[in-house]
């Protein structure tokens, strides 16, 4: 507890050295774009080697209006920028994470495709197939598809966006004051990946929070037919971290994104 304030202790159990640091300077990046209307974050109210403290947080029912102040705020987020594609948050430099596993970062003018390809999907697609979950058949389609990828074909010149990164519904908390992200893996990188991932898991009045986003920042045309090409980073982390059950899903979005 600090002074009044209602606080949530996250203690490390699994996480790496350093994954709570890098978790609040994620936090706190993300939260700087509050100033610029952008989404409202989790405060963290201290952090050691053990224990992240955060700002306990009182869920609310979804609302329609909820949900499309929270799509514009997110495109105000998004707005905010990185310095580059896979840049972490300004001002840190330590390691970053997705969960348990490390998250490349860099600090080069590499293209989306290029870092996305290499640091999003390759890079747990190995991990995947190290550990058994996924077979060299389907890796092979994976691997056709981060070549289209990775040689910029679905590049578009968007401007490096302030992703959460992690924006699965379970890190996306309905309140009184509005939804209240948490729990990021903050990242510069392309603002339809955030999108895509809200996709892939659920949730709540998504549609609802499309819209609220497309009236702040329309969304380049055809970003639907590209929601797998954005999922592929996640089913590729998952499929390392989870097991073959996702390997199916992952050829499905590598399949799709070799069909655009």
């Amino acid at each position: 507890m600090a002074g009044s304030l209602r606080t949530f202790r996250k203690q490390r159990r699994a996480e790496a050295a350093g994954a709570f640091a890098a978790e609040a300077a994620g936090l706190d990046w993300l939260r700087a774009a509050e100033e610029r209307g952008g989404a409202l974050i989790a405060r963290v109210v201290s952090v050691t080697e053990d224990v992240l403290e955060l700002e306990l947080l009182a869920d609310a029912p979804p609302t329609r209006d909820a949900a499309r102040r929270f799509g514009a705020a997110l495109a105000a987020t998004h707005d905010a920028g990185a310095a580059g594609f896979g840049a972490p948050p300004d001002g840190w430099d330590g390691s970053c994470f997705l969960g348990r596993q490390d998250l490349p970062t860099r600090r080069d003018d590499s293209s989306w495709g290029r870092f996305y390809a290499e640091d999003r999907v390759l890079h747990y697609l190995g991990r995947a197939e190290t550990r058994g979950h996924v077979d060299a058949g389907a890796a092979g389609i994976v691997r056709r598809a981060c070549d289209r990828i990775a040689a910029g074909d679905f590049d578009d010149g968007d401007q490096p966006a302030r992703l959460h990164g992690d924006l699965w519904n379970g890190n996306v908390i309905w309140t009184a004051d509005g939804v209240v992200l948490i729990d990021p893996a903050a990242a510069g990188g392309h603002r339809e990946s955030d999108l895509a991932m809200l996709d892939l898991f659920g949730c709540p009045l998504l549609e609802d929070i499309v819209a609220g986003y497309q009236e702040a920042h329309p969304l380049e045309p055809g970003w639907r037919d590209r929601l797998q090409l954005h999922q592929l980073h996640p089913l590729a982390v998952h499929a390392a971290s989870h097991g073959a059950s996702y390997s199916a899903p992952l050829v499905r979005a590598a399949e799709a994104v070799l069909a655009v």
